[in-house]
C-alpha cells in the first residue's frame, strides 16, 4: 500500500517537473553549499525578472507602447534590486568568469541557478494568467523556416549581447552617477535592453540562453532536439561574452580566462599620456 502510494506520488511529481529542473535543483549545493547564496539570488532573480520584464505589452501597456517601455525599466530595476543584483543571463556570467570576477564553479552554479529559475517560472505564470484571466506571457523563439541552422538569428543574437555587455562593463566599472549611481545606472540599463529588445528581433529576441531554452522546454515539454536552437541561444551569445570581454580587457587591461591580451589597456595609455602632456 505504502508502495503503490508513493509511486503514485512520484509519478504525479514526475508528470509536473519540467525537463532538467531536477539537475539544476540538484547544483545549488555544489561545494558544499558555499554558493547557495549566489544559487538563490539566480532562481529569485529570474523568477522575478520573467515575471517584470514579461508582462509589459501582455498584462501592463497592451495598447500603450510608453506604458510598456515604462512598465519593463521598473521591471528590470525591482527584479534586480529584490533578487540581490543577479546576472539572470549566462552569457553574463560567461563574461564574468572571462574576466576573473567569478570562479568556474561559482559561474557554474549561478547558470544552473538561473536555469531552474526559468523552469519554475514559465510555468507558474502560465498557472497565473489562466487562473486571473489574463494573456499568456510567451517567449522568445526564431522560425527555423530558410534559416534551419539559426544563422541569422544565432548573430542577431552576437550582436545584442555584446553590446548588452559593452553597455554592462560601462554603466557599472566605468561610470559613477554619485549618490544614485544605484537607480540611475539600473534604469539606463533597462532602457538599453528594452532597445536591443527592439532593435535586434530576429531570435525572439532572447539576448540570453536560459531565456531561449527554458522556454522552448516550457512550450514543447522536451529538450530542443535543433542545431539551430543551441547555436542561436548559447554559441553566439557566449561567443559575444568572450569577445565583449576580450574587448573591456583591450580598453580597460586585465586577463581574460586568466591570460594577458597581446593589446592594451588603452585606458591606461590614454592616462598615461595625459599626465604627460600637462
Amino acid at each position: 500500500m505504502i508502495t503503490l502510494l508513493l509511486s503514485s506520488l512520484f509519478k504525479q511529481a514526475y508528470d509536473i517537473t519540467p525537463p532538467g529542473l531536477a539537475t539544476c535543483l540538484a547544483c545549488a549545493y555544489i561545494g558544499s553549499g558555499r554558493y547557495f547564496a549566489a544559487y538563490r539570488h539566480e532562481f529569485i532573480g529570474t523568477l522575478l525578472m520573467i515575471g517584470f520584464t514579461f508582462s509589459p505589452g501582455k498584462w501592463i501597456g497592451q495598447d500603450a507602447l510608453m506604458v510598456a517601455w515604462i512598465a519593463h525599466v521598473c521591471g528590470v530595476v525591482a527584479s534586480d534590486k529584490l533578487g540581490g543584483g543577479p546576472h539572470v543571463n549566462p552569457a553574463v556570467t560567461v563574461s564574468m568568469y572571462a574576466l576573473g570576477k567569478c570562479s568556474y564553479t561559482e559561474g557554474f552554479v549561478r547558470i544552473m541557478g538561473a536555469m531552474a529559475g526559468g523552469l519554475v517560472a514559465f510555468p507558474l505564470y502560465s498557472v497565473l494568467a489562466d487562473n486571473l484571466g489574463l494573456t499568456q506571457l510567451g517567449g522568445p523563439e526564431f522560425s527555423s523556416k530558410g534559416d534551419e541552422d539559426g544563422v541569422a538569428a544565432g548573430f542577431s543574437e552576437f550582436w545584442a549581447t555584446t553590446l548588452l555587455m559593452i553597455m554592462i562593463y560601462v554603466l557599472n566599472w566605468e561610470l559613477n552617477f554619485g549618490k544614485y549611481h544605484y537607480w540611475i545606472k539600473q534604469t539606463l540599463t533597462a532602457l538599453g535592453i528594452r532597445y536591443l529588445i527592439e532593435t535586434f528581433p530576429l531570435a525572439g529576441p532572447a539576448i540570453n540562453p536560459m531565456l531561449g531554452t527554458t522556454w522552448y522546454i516550457f512550450a514543447n515539454g522536451a529538450f530542443p532536439d535543433e542545431i539551430g536552437h543551441y547555436f542561436t541561444y548559447w554559441v553566439c551569445p557566449f561567443a559575444a561574452a568572450v569577445f565583449a570581454s576580450c574587448l573591456y580587457a583591450v580598453y580597460a587591461g586585465g586577463d581574460v580566462f586568466g591570460q594577458k591580451l597581446p593589446l592594451g589597456p588603452v585606458k591606461g595609455d590614454a592616462v598615461s599620456s595625459s599626465k604627460k602632456n600637462k
